[in-house]
């Protein structure tokens, strides 16, 4: 089906979407969860390897987790630098780091599960200077169970018969639950 129409590339852009769901700062509104979850559902039907597919939304993960602590850890002195800044002020960042300190491992796995929070947390950890070691330590470990759950359990899911029969629906439903939450926060903005 898709592996087979469109070969490698069904890989690479299924890569893409996750390693710029935290890679980016800029792209939140990716729903990685719901991606993994249907790309699991589809691999029960032989579409693709949902080991290869683990392993690969796994490197992307944390590819993307990495690139965006790093750019936390690079623009965060230079933008919080300014005494005098009421929103950018390095007293932010004596907090952030403090918290990094006590509960970032927590906020690095935990947040690999909340749409929104899996994108800023890796840049906010950078900002923060949570030790590079540590922070690459528990994002692997959230990260695996992030993509380790929701792939599987899409696999799992999609291995039901009433489920095969109807997963184009299914697909379709997910994507719809996936993206409901911005639309109604967009129209909560709006009122």
């Amino acid at each position: 089906m898709l592996s087979a129409q469109y070969g490698a590339w069904i890989y690479a852009i299924l890569f893409l979407v996750i390693f710029s769901e935290p890679g980016l700062v800029v792209t939140p509104f990716l729903r990685g969860d719901s991606l993994l979850f249907v790309a699991g559902s589809l691999s029960a039907l032989a579409a693709m390897d949902v080991h290869v597919l683990v392993i690969l939304f796994f490197v992307a993960a944390m590819l993307g987790n990495m690139v965006n602590y790093e750019v936390g850890r690079w623009l965060g002195p230079k933008v919080f630098g300014n005494e005098g800044s009421r929103w950018l002020n390095p007293h932010y960042i004596d907090r952030t780091h403090q918290f990094f300190d006590r509960r970032g491992a927590m906020a690095v796995v935990l947040g690999r599960f909340v749409p929104f929070l899996r994108t800023y947390v890796p840049f906010v950890a950078g900002i923060g200077s949570m030790p590079r070691a540590k922070y690459l330590v528990f994002t692997a470990i959230g990260g695996g169970l992030w993509v380790g759950s929701f792939t599987y359990l899409g696999y799992f899911f999609g291995n039901i018969g009433w489920v095969k029969a109807n997963l184009g629906l299914i697909v379709i439903g997910v994507i719809v639950l996936s993206v409901l939450p911005i639309f109604i926060g967009l129209w909560r903005s709006r009122s």
